[in-house]
């Protein structure tokens, strides 16, 4: 017996028109699936109907109650959205008709994993034709997942076989394979309409997680957040709602025409809806055309309960599919959709419309090409089910690091299934964690940490004289795309590889910094050699680098260095003054204006060594500045 709930799993009708779907779910459930007034009086279901079904052992399924006419296809298709066990029902009198055959085709393609076979209205055939109908029957899903699907005749009108589909569904539920149940959020609206006093509502089958009275859900793929009034599971009030029922949800503040059939609701920020993704296609051809698939055809391409119009190139530069056969495509969409991982989807032909086949999704961001190459690898992870192999193969062939998020994009899963999945490669020592977010594979680390030291000895090839260059410009000159704060970890990477060093807020390579160093060394020394023989009248900066023959920006380094050492005292950008020079001024300031000598400029001028104003005033506005000093008036006076 499968681990979850099996309350949540959804059954889905399935088959031709007229061969009895309602009137079985109406024998099987009490309630009649013809939701309009139309259906009622014509006998013929148009729009998706909805029930409960007890299955006799204290166990339930909600079923969907789909279209089987050939222009209500695509309602056929929005209503196998979610469904986890199939009745196929195929009447006696008629046997496989061509709606049958599509109908197969789109839960074949949809990944529907279970299916019953009712062999309906066999009150109406002699027991020999409803054998020879059964026998066509098994011979026809022979070559379907459904080779193995029971047939159980049945009649409506005399209740014969009614309780034996009943057990037959009990027994297929014990085997189901749940869908769409590990990840946020997910439900497709295939209805909208308004309730007087309460407002919008929608309703659909719960994909996936949960959802409850005050929970802010999103619509996509216009991205509008909105909150959830109230939750009804099969018409009545519930505290939660969980995956695999159908739920309907009033919507605060939201009018029908902001939210429509075919959109999702979805946890917030949970998907990105794309307009391009990566699948596994295989090509039915219901139509019998004996045609292949051309690569690049227009083509109707459904998912959950919308359908857009969209194109399916096939992968590697394949130019054509024959009739049973399957590849990887790259599906090219005109609107977008919210698709994820794993999500089924449909394609018709543009026109006349037949099912043309479908498949699974892959990739729901890849990138723009149908040329496979090396991303081969990763589908063939995926489309088995493989999601740690697949992100085990996608790390090994990034050159940089990525976070949890950015493998949640590409394929299209939660966050964090992704961080799960990332976090089992860093255990399994194939991924390091660095900057606290960000994975990256060993030889992957190894090549950034390459490229960043080969750009260091690069830059100091050019000019010997630099001990390094700003983070910023060096990540331009690296990895312009990359976020800084990847690249933040990728340079305490370097360091501790020994590829690269930080001094002074400039980063550069270990053998290079010495001897940039050194030149800024040499150039400090001549600059403050200088700067002692002027003592109290230096010349502006570039007049000092000229004649210490410097160059201006490395004189500015040296300067700075020597400030950090204190022999050097900063008057302004372009004045500056030896340290030892600029103590002694102090103090005889200080010696003056305690004996009660004059403040001003002129009584100061002994004590500062005759100097003229040129370089006195700045030098005492230095003084005030740091709180030496403190101006009043024209006078200075020491501050208290």
């Amino acid at each position: 017996m499968a681990d979850y709930d099996q309350t949540s799993l959804v059954l889905g009708t399935a088959g031709h028109i007229d061969h009895g779907k309602s009137s079985l779910v109406m024998a099987l459930t009490g309630t009649n699936p013809d939701r309009l007034v139309e259906e009622k009086k014509r006998g013929i279901t148009i729009e998706l109907g909805f029930a409960r079904l007890d299955l006799g052992d204290g166990r339930s399924m909600g079923v969907v109650d789909v279209p089987g006419h050939e222009k209500f296809v695509r309602q056929m298709i929005a209503g196998s959205t979610g469904i986890d066990v199939a009745l196929l029902v195929i009447a006696a009198d008629d046997g496989i008709m061509p709606q049958t055959l599509e109908h197969v085709a789109v839960l074949q393609t949809l990944g529907v994993p279970t299916c019953v076979v009712a062999l309906s209205k066999i009150d109406l055939c002699e027991p020999e034709w409803t054998e020879m109908v059964a026998e066509d029957i098994h011979e026809f899903l022979a070559s379907t997942p459904y080779a193995d699907a029971p047939i159980i005749p049945v009649s409506t009108r005399t209740g014969e076989g009614v309780e034996d589909v009943r057990a037959a569904l009990a027994e297929a539920s014990l085997h189901a394979t749940a869908l769409h149940r590990d990840f946020g959020m997910r439900q497709p609206v295939d209805r909208v309409f308004t309730i007087k006093g309460a407002g919008t509502v929608i309703t659909g089958t719960l994909w996936s997680g949960t959802v409850k009275p005050g929970d802010t859900v999103q619509i996509l793929p216009s991205g509008r957040r909105c909150r959830i009034r109230s939750v009804q599971m099969h018409d009545k009030p519930v505290d939660i709602a969980t995956s695999g029922n159908r739920v309907a949800l009033n919507l605060v503040d939201v009018k029908t025409d902001e939210v429509r059939p075919g959109d999702f609701l979805a946890t917030p920020d949970l998907i990105e809806p794309t307009t391009r993704f990566d699948a596994h296609f295989t090509y039915l051809d219901t139509a019998k055309s004996g045609k292949p698939l051309e690569t690049g055809v227009r083509m109707h391409v459904a998912h959950g309960t919308k359908e857009v119009l969209g194109r399916v190139l096939l992968a590697d530069r394949r130019e054509k599919l024959m009739p049973g056969e399957s590849c990887y495509v790259q599906v090219r969409l005109e609107e977008p959709l919210p698709v994820s991982l794993g999500d089924r989807f449909i394609v018709r032909t543009y026109s006349p419309v037949f099912v043309a086949g479908g498949g699974q999704i892959l990739q729901a961001h890849p990138r723009a090409s149908s040329n496979l190459n090396e991303e081969r690898v990763v589908l063939d992870a995926l489309v088995v089910g493989d999601r740690q192999k697949a992100a085990h193969l996608l790390l090994e062939q990034r050159e940089t690091p990525l976070q949890a998020e950015d493998l949640a994009w590409k394929f299209g899963i939660d966050a964090e299934s992704a961080r799960l999945l990332l976090e089992a490669e860093k255990d399994a020592k194939s991924a390091r964690l660095i900057g606290g977010t960000w994975y990256v594979s060993p030889s992957a680390l190894r090549h950034c940490i390459s490229v960043i030291e080969a750009k260091l000895l690069e830059f100091h090839a050019v000019d010997r004289t630099k001990p390094g260059l700003p983070k910023e410009e060096l990540r331009q000159k690296c990895f312009t795309a990359m976020d800084p704060a990847c690249f933040d970890a990728l340079i305490d990477e370097a360091i501790l590889a020994k590829a690269a060093v930080v001094a002074g807020g400039l980063v550069g390579h270990p053998t290079a910094q010495g001897a940039a160093q050194q030149v800024e060394r040499d150039a400090a020394d001549a600059l403050l050699a200088l700067l002692s023989s002027y003592a109290l009248t230096p010349p502006p900066l570039s007049e000092l680098a000229a004649e210490a023959k410097v160059d201006i920006a490395l004189a500015r380094r040296a300067l700075a260095r020597l400030r950090e050492e204190g022999s050097v005292y900063r008057v302004s950008s372009e004045l500056f003054y030896e340290n030892a020079a600029v103590e002694a001024c102090r103090k005889a300031i200080a010696e003056k204006l305690r004996s009660g000598g004059e403040g001003t400029i002129a009584g100061l001028k002994d004590a500062m060594g005759g100097i003229s104003r040129k370089y006195a005033v700045p030098l005492l506005e230095a003084f005030d500045a740091e709180g030496f000093t403190v101006r009043d008036g024209d006078a200075r006076k020491l501050r208290e």
